[in-house]
Order: C-alpha cells, then structure tokens, then sequence
C-alpha cells in the first residue's frame, strides 16, 4: 500500500526552528491549507513567529491578495511548541535552522527517533551537502533539500536538491508539494552552494573586495549594481539583508568544497562578522540601521 507521501499527500507539515525563515515556511504552508506545528527552543521565538505571521498575513488582506477569512484560518492551522518530541505525526519535517552543520545535525540526531517511519525530512539549508546532512539520519533516501528564499511568502523559488540516496517518491512528494504552495521549484544537483547561492554569494563577496579595495564606496558600489544592472537592491545592501554571517558561512563552503581561492571570503567581510556588525539583524553591517534611514559604515 502506498504511503502517504508516496501519493503526494502530505497534510501536516513540522518546522524546526522559528526565525525568520521558519517564520515564512509556516506561513506559506498554513496558507496552503496544510496544518503546521513550529518548534522552536525559545519561547520568545515562537511568539515573534506568530506576531510576525499575522502581521504579514494582515498585509497580504490589506493588499487584496488573501481575505479575511484565509488569514484567521491560516493563524488556526498553527501550532507551536519548544520540543521536537511534539512532531511525531508529521508527514514532512523542514529544519530552518541556523545555518551551520553542527547545529544541524543536532536537530536531526535529536528530531528523527520521534517521527512515524515514512515521515520525509527536508532541510532549508543554502549550502551544506544533502547528502553529507542525509546520512546522519535513519532516513536518507525520504530526506531533501527544500531551499526557500527570503522572505518565504514574497519569494516565488524553491530550490529542491536531491542528495544520492533521495528516492523518486520523495522527490515528487516535495516537487508537488513546492507546486501546492504557489512556488516554482528548481532542481540543484547536490554541490556546495547549489544553484543561487553559488552564482549570487560570489557577487556579494566580490563587491565586499570591491568595497576592501576601494575601487568605490558602499553607495557607489550599490548604486552602480541597483542602476547598472538593474539590481533591486545593491550587493552590500542585500548582504546586509540576508546576514553577513550567513553570507560568510555560505563562502567558507564554496572554499572549503571546491577548494577554488576564487570563493575565498574577502577579509573585510570576515572582520564585519568578527565584529558583530552582521546586518540588519544587528542593526549595523554595511550600513547602521539605528536612524530613520540607513548610513553606510564605510
């Protein structure tokens, strides 16, 4: 008999960890009539999250794009909760946590003893191995790479990366799935950095050297990409927006796995993260976010 995965049916959704990412992958999914439960070791988190998930469903009803009703079904459809203990009837779990390795494979060793044997795992990551993640599980042919861009209900993309193990039913469960929640999926073959983030990272490390060898200022250097290339936003900008610790992280893999000095993380970008000035998060990265409007640091 097929499971219910094999069918595609996947109903209730778990996600780990309920930062900003996980926020948007909640929001998304209990917008497509999925039941989720957030979890998130930090109460404090888990009550932003749903703040946070009403307020932007309240813009989407204020812009005419969900009503009323979808909004205060969509806030019913989720619950929270500060163990990974409470996912056991899952059909799919999303890890959204902190972008880095160790942490995520803590979330796996401590998250798939509890899970119903055909329950699929997905990780957000943006660049470590599925494969490497994979096989730190009892599961690596129902495990995935769900890579959702930032912020989740904007963002149209989702990158899916099968690591070697990831079998056929799960890929087309996460595909179809992907589909249901209004998103585009695109397939990345299981290489660092994957699509996106292995052309995009670069860029933003180039312009931080760009930056570090003065060949222009943080506005001339954003600028030039907003106008120039017809950016939405500059390079520094965006970094400032996705994290510069995040970025950092996402260079190191790119060195460490092709070991090609050309994704060598600029020094300047280093010593931003080695200061705590990692963005918008912070309020200070390549600009300072402490006034009404942003000013370049540099």
């Amino acid at each position: 008999m097929a499971s219910s995965q094999e069918t595609g049916m996947i109903q209730k959704i778990g996600v780990v960890g309920a930062g900003q990412m996980g926020t948007g992958i909640a929001h998304v999914c209990a917008l497509a009539d999925l039941d989720v439960h957030l979890v998130d070791i930090n109460p404090e988190a888990l009550k932003t999250a749903l703040d946070t998930v009403g307020s932007n469903l309240s813009r989407q009803v204020a812009k005419g794009r969900i009503t009323e009703k979808d909004c205060a079904a969509a806030l019913q459809r989720i619950a929270t909760s500060s163990s990974v203990e409470d996912l056991g009837d899952c059909d799919l779990v999303v890890e959204a946590a902190t972008e880095d390795e160790d942490i995520k494979r803590s979330v796996f060793k401590a998250l798939v003893p509890h899970l119903k044997k055909d329950a699929i795992v997905a990780s957000n990551t943006s660049s470590i191995s599925i494969t490497r993640l994979a096989a730190t599980t009892d599961r690596p042919e129902r495990f995935i790479g769900m890579h959702f861009m930032n912020p989740v209900p904007v963002m149209k993309l989702i990158e899916i990366i099968r690591g070697i193990a990831t079998s056929e039913d799960t890929y087309k469960s996460v595909r179809d799935l992907s589909i249901k929640l209004g998103k585009t999926p695109a397939v990345s073959e299981d290489f660092p950095a994957f699509i996106v983030n292995r052309i995009l990272l670069p860029m933003v490390n180039e312009a931080v050297y760009t930056l570090y060898e003065g060949v222009g200022s943080v506005t001339a250097i954003d600028t030039a990409l907003r106008l120039g290339a017809n950016h939405p936003m500059g390079p520094l900008e965006l970094a400032d927006f996705i994290g510069l610790d995040t970025c950092l992280n996402v260079m190191n893999v790119l060195y460490d796995g092709l070991a090609d000095s050309k994704y060598r993380p600029c020094p300047l970008l280093v010593k931003y993260v080695e200061a705590g000035w990692i963005g918008r998060r912070a309020g200070r990265g390549f600009y300072d976010y402490s006034g009404p409007e942003p000013v370049p640091t540099r």
